[in-house]
């Protein structure tokens, strides 16, 4: 692991410098201020003295071994540097030094030679580019950080050096205190993966934060992430956002997923919270470090004004929480102990002239009662509002089983009130909205804290029927799939379709036709044609071997005259399905994350409202079943605004089948099953229609 990174039992600052400002002079200043506890070895051809310290010529004059190197001299001259600290058995090194990667090609070659140099001697790498490692529980300070951060649990660890600093400050300013804080750099050896692996261990860190803006292994960083979170939440800010969309993407899935999908996919799989903004990485941080994690998403809101308990009421029915009614027996002990002025609903208005110690009942009766499972108290500035003894009498009352955050509204009469309330544990929000934010990222944390295991369900299939076509396919370059033979991939993984076959004659269509048996519907074939439906290659409801024979013949002319170059195979003739609710299932592969499942309700609910769901697969049965329920559009399956209920079961078995389908073959870019016309409980769905893309073949050498 880490730990002649994060405790070593000596340090030696190579370009050690008595220049007050520079990098050298701020690392050596805060290794001493610090106070950690073992040797430190300022090195710098000059000699002399430094902070009283013996100042070495060279790290190979100092007699003893050395743990931790700091190197902080330009970047040309780092290479030397870690080769000289690899000769003294240094177990990490950490570079400060910028002028690598981030500046060209030249600092890339660079890097790539400090990062062979170390991975030869067996060294740790931190950075380069990076300001450098603290850990406050053994008084180490190795960085150039202006700010010395209290000792605390909460561990930082950034891919900025400047977002470090501000992430101290803003602990600092919450009275959290910092366990870690890990500046990652350039990640040419410690990634994110390193750091969050090692800190899901640490005994001194109970909430990890962290600031990404691109993340080195998709697989490995899920495995990490999940394991970390496991133990403790885990809050990032992610920037920057995946390249996935930048290809040309053929199909609706491709081009919903966009860029940031597989991020917010990744995260939702591994457990961790997700902050939109800094603003929002500090309030969930704050909460989660304070508080416990609610047990259901039942809200109870106390307050001194009907305005605020109002805003609040409904910042928690927008996150998707609920603003629970009192039980009847919660409601009478209420009334009995509160002033009779009070307005008891939820929000609990305990009205203007609430005193200090009305919060505090109501606070306890609520815990006691068990209905509800988290608790806002709301507080607006009044004339008669004592803020500080509010805080005071609502501190004294928190109780370990059940959060309790606060949003007092307001400025400077506040602003005393707020050191109170972060000095005594109670997270504190300047607005509701913020409060009900980070209430519902512990929410979601605690939901996914309490997940069942996870069981993947395989079905069995026909393998060898799908490697057969998409080995012919890869061989002969066409390497996307229409319809038919989509059809036929997903029929070897137990969809169902309806009858049908393809005809290059207008008789054989008749009597293909009568065969199946009316109405049938009919669709052009073609590899050149992508939108059959805008050129009029497609004929739906068709009732008489008179029609279909008017319609072939009517599909041929148009393809002719608007598009006369496209390569027609024939004409797809198949039984119309039985009418249902249409929905799309989709899949593309991220080149970070893998295949991403995507579900969504067709027509305007795609097309329009963008109202989709993304997962990662392999997914398990309950994973299918929560992506529907995260779709605005879901109560429109439960059969909710006089339409019929649908098999919601059957579609997730459909999402479970593609995401076997998908894990099995990695050829298969992306797949678009636009519809599946599910029915009732009961009956199979059907797909309607469908499109893939393969990948190229890898060139053998």
């Amino acid at each position: 692991m880490l730990e002649k990174l994060f405790s070593p039992e000596s340090i030696a600052v190579i370009g050690a410098s008595k220049t007050v400002g520079k990098v050298g002079y701020d690392t050596v200043s805060n290794l001493v201020k610090s106070g950690f506890p073992g040797p430190i070895i300022p090195v710098n051809s000059a000699g002399g003295e430094l902070f009283g310290l013996k100042v070495y010529p060279q790290i190979a004059d100092y007699p003893h071994a050395v743990d931790l190197v700091v190197i902080a001299v330009p970047a040309e001259m780092v290479p030397a540097a870690a080769k000289e600290a690899v000769k003294k058995k240094a177990g990490a090194i950490v570079v400060v030094a910028s002028g690598f990667k981030e500046t060209g090609v030249l600092g890339r070659a660079l890097e790539e030679e400090l990062t062979e140099i170390c991975r030869k001697g067996g060294v740790r790498l931190l950075g380069p580019n990076c300001l450098g490692v603290i850990n406050t529980s053994i008084k180490l300070n190795a960085s150039f950080s202006k700010r010395i951060p209290q000792p605390g649990h909460l561990a930082i660890f950034s891919q900025s050096g400047a977002l470090c600093t501000a992430m101290m400050d803003i602990a600092d300013e919450r009275e959290l205190g910092v366990s870690k804080s890990i500046s990652i750099g350039n990640k040419a050896d410690i990634t994110e993966v390193d750091v969050l692996a090692a800190l899901a261990h640490d005994d001194e860190t109970k909430v990890i934060v962290g600031y990404l803006e691109d993340i080195s292994d998709g697989d490995k960083f899920v495995k990490a992430a999940e394991e970390a979170s496991s133990r403790k939440p885990v809050v990032i800010l992610k920037a920057g956002t995946t390249v996935a969309g930048s290809k040309a993407a053929s199909n609706h899935t491709g081009v919903l997923a966009g860029k940031d999908t597989a991020y917010g996919a990744a995260f939702k799989r591994a457990g961790i919270c997700r902050a939109d903004s800094f603003e929002a990485l500090f309030d969930y941080a704050t909460a989660l470090a304070l508080q416990p994690t609610p047990k259901g998403d039942r809200v109870l809101i106390i307050t001194n004004s009907g305005g605020s308990g109002t805003m609040a009421a409904d910042a928690v029915e927008k996150s998707g929480m609920n603003v629970e009614r009192l039980s009847d027996s919660l409601a009478s002990k209420l009334r009995q102990a509160l002033p009779p002025a009070a307005f008891i609903d939820n929000p609990i208005d305990i009205s203007a002239d609430a005193e200090p110690r009305h919060y505090a009942t109501a606070i306890d009766i609520a815990v006691a009662d068990g209905s509800i499972d988290a608790i806002l108290v709301v507080l607006a500035p009044q004339y008669m509002t004592q803020p500080a003894a509010t805080v005071r009498a609502i501190v004294a009352h928190l109780d370990e089983s059940m959060p309790v955050l606060a949003s007092f509204l307001g400025g400077s009469d506040i602003m005393p009130t707020r050191k109170e309330l972060a000095a005594a544990g109670l997270p504190f929000y300047d607005s509701p909205e913020r409060a009900v934010g980070a209430l519902k990222a512990m929410y979601e944390y605690g939901v996914w804290k309490r997940r069942p295991a996870r069981h993947v369900v395989r079905f069995p299939v026909n393998r060898r029927r799908v490697e057969r076509i998409i080995t012919r396919r890869q061989r002969t370059g066409r390497l996307r799939l229409g319809e038919v033979k989509s059809k036929d991939i997903l029929k070897a993984y137990g969809f169902h379709t309806m009858e049908g076959r393809m005809t290059t004659s207008l008789e054989e269509a008749v009597e293909i036709a009568r065969f199946i048996g009316f109405p049938v519907a009919m669709k052009i074939v073609s590899p050149s044609i992508v939108h059959k439906s805008d050129l009029g290659g497609v004929r739906l409801n068709i009732g008489s071997s008179q029609e279909v024979a008017d319609a072939y013949d009517l599909m041929m002319l148009r393809i002719n005259k608007h598009a006369p170059n496209a390569i027609v195979e024939g004409i797809y003739v198949e039984k119309m399905a039985e009418k249902g609710l249409e929905v799309i299932i989709g899949m593309t592969r991220d080149p970070q994350f893998g295949p991403m499942l995507m579900f969504g309700l067709g027509g305007i609910f795609v097309e329009v409202m963008k109202d989709v769901t993304f997962h990662l697969a392999p997914i398990t049965e309950a994973e299918a079943v929560q992506m529907l329920k995260s779709t605005r559009s879901y109560e429109l399956l439960e059969g909710k605004r006089g339409l019929k209920e649908v098999d919601i079961n059957a579609i997730a078995v459909a999402l479970q089948r593609i995401s076997q389908l998908t894990t099995d073959f990695p050829q298969i870019v992306e797949l678009d099953i636009n519809p599946l016309i599910v029915g009732e409980v009961g009956n199979e769905p059907v797909v309607a229609d469908a499109r893939m893309t393969f990948a190229r073949p890898l060139a053998h050498h």
